[in-house]
């Protein structure tokens, strides 16, 4: 069987994406291979696709003639506002097109997917929702690097880094005293003030600390270091967003796990 036929297999079961109708799906970490079956079919059959920065070009192939629009959000830079994405998404549909709203990792994990739903029903828009690899969790396994771990960890806390040091910020010293990994996304430019927060907090300087940038794609870099010291490591290896904090005894199990095949 091809793998044309197992998508069409798999997703026979599905509801048709009909005209005015927006799917919210999630691209994963990064590289084609983790995209799911389901999300692979919906690219071969939307008429247009919005979707976000962290969507490789490899996965817009898949694509084919459809429509591409870019809807992307990087700190610092001119980005769309998220009230502009909304109305795209709106106008596109009441226009009678197919769209594929598609976002890096899972729609619901830090990618606004629960915001922008909101908004389609207010608007009487019908949506699905096409669930995606959450990126930290794929990107982790994939660096051998296990989320959870018999008598190493009991919980992890995904949480954004992209409020460090504002009013909306979270309690970091608080999440320093459960004890438990944490991954951080969105967190490379605050990696400093972040790490002095959770160390205030009582988390020791030692605790191990990986930083993965650009996870699954040819760019992925890795650098491993302690709490005390990822932020001088971060800048003296160049490290750029989009990158992943992982902090936490889990990261030391990467070297009893690498065989040499990994990143």
């Amino acid at each position: 069987m091809s793998l044309t036929d197992m998508i069409a297999s798999a997703c026979a079961a599905t509801p048709d994406f009909g005209p005015g109708h927006v799917w919210l799906a999630g691209a994963g970490p990064g590289h084609p291979r983790y995209l799911t079956l389901e999300v692979a079919d919906a690219l071969a059959k939307c008429d247009c696709v919005v979707y976000d920065a962290l969507v490789s070009a490899e996965v817009l192939a898949l694509a084919g003639t459809s429509e591409l629009h870019f809807a992307g959000k990087r700190g610092g830079k001119p980005s769309a506002t998220q009230d502009s994405i909304t109305a795209m998404l709106i106008e596109l549909a009441r226009a009678g097109r197919k769209v594929l709203r598609l976002k890096g990792g899972d729609p619901f994990v830090f990618g606004r997917g629960g915001e922008e739903a909101e908004a389609l029903a207010r608007a009487s828009i019908p949506f699905r929702i096409l669930p995606g690899l959450t990126s930290s969790l794929a990107a982790l396994a994939s660096a051998h690097i296990p989320v959870t771990m018999r008598g190493i960890s009991r919980s992890i806390t995904l949480a954004t880094g992209h409020a460090a040091g504002t009013p909306d910020d979270l309690d970091w010293r608080a999440l320093a005293r459960v004890g438990e990994p944490i991954i951080v996304y969105m967190g490379l430019k605050m990696i400093g003030e972040i790490s002095r927060l959770l160390m205030e907090g009582g988390l020791s300087p030692e605790t191990p600390t990986a930083v993965l940038m650009s996870a699954t794609t040819p760019d992925e870099r890795l650098l491993v270091a302690t709490l005390a010291t990822v932020e001088t490591e971060v800048q003296r290896q160049d490290f750029a967003a989009p990158a992943l904090i992982v902090i936490g005894d889990i990261v030391s199990m990467r070297d009893v796990l690498n065989t040499g095949d990994g990143p």
